[in-house]
């Protein structure tokens, strides 16, 4: 057994029981980190500016009007933040329908879930509107335990509240839930909720800060992920 085997079965050994799954859907589940961001761009754009990692890492989270607010003040934009929310919808739902496509491996996580019976659930601060949209061809859709979007929670992550409705909805403690989150804003929420923070960066959110995660995974395929769900 080499050091890294005996790191991973003694991280496996000490961790408690998870009793729920709790996954957000943008930049883990399916590559939409991708479409916001050129959202962003052609939105600033017009207005003589550019999208950056900056602003996207302050948006990344917030709920509806609350993420536009944060570009408005980013830039010092003059508009209303439901006109810039109106005209970011019409963009991200023609976008969407030509380029959305699940992130590598989620189908074989999806499987580890099914195959191991762990309630998983969708925790995301999207609108409910786009998860409509994102999952009206996904055949585990019904799997899911529950959907809670941005519509469903006053405060956007960081803030716990998506994470902590989440236990209430498993019927369990945070602390014997798993939480996947690939954003910064996104971790901290969960980790400030109790959960076992999984922490899983895409190219959009590697520079972020994912302090107080139980574990920073290279993808949905690594094996550390079905480690923590048992064998």
């Amino acid at each position: 057994m080499n050091a890294a085997d005996s790191t991973a079965d003694e991280m496996h050994s000490q961790t408690p029981a998870i009793d729920g799954v709790a996954l957000d859907m943008d930049g883990l589940l399916f590559d939409t980190e991708r479409i916001y961001w050129q959202v962003g761009d052609i939105v600033l754009q017009r207005r003589g500016h550019r999208y950056s990692a900056e602003l996207q890492q302050r948006m990344m989270g917030r709920i509806g009007t609350a993420a536009v607010e944060q570009m408005i003040a980013f830039h010092l934009l003059d508009d209303s933040p439901a006109e810039l929310l109106a005209e970011s919808d019409a963009l991200y739902g023609e976008l969407l329908h030509e380029q959305l496509r699940p992130m590598p491996g989620l189908n074989e996580w999806i499987d580890a879930l099914l195959d191991r019976e762990v309630p998983f659930a969708l925790t995301t601060s999207s609108r409910r509107q786009w998860v409509d949209v994102i999952f009206s061809d996904i055949p585990w859709r019904d799997q899911l335990a529950f959907v809670l979007t941005g519509d469903d929670v006053v405060n956007g992550k960081p803030h716990p509240e998506m994470y902590l409705r989440a236990a209430g909805h498993f019927d369990i403690p945070p602390t014997r839930m798993l939480v996947l989150e690939d954003s910064g804003n996104g971790c901290a929420a969960a980790v400030a909720s109790g959960a076992i923070t999984v922490a899983v960066p895409n190219e959009h959110t590697k520079t972020q800060d994912f302090a107080g995660a139980y574990l920073l995974a290279e993808s949905l395929t690594d094996i550390r992920l079905l480690r923590l769900l048992g064998r």
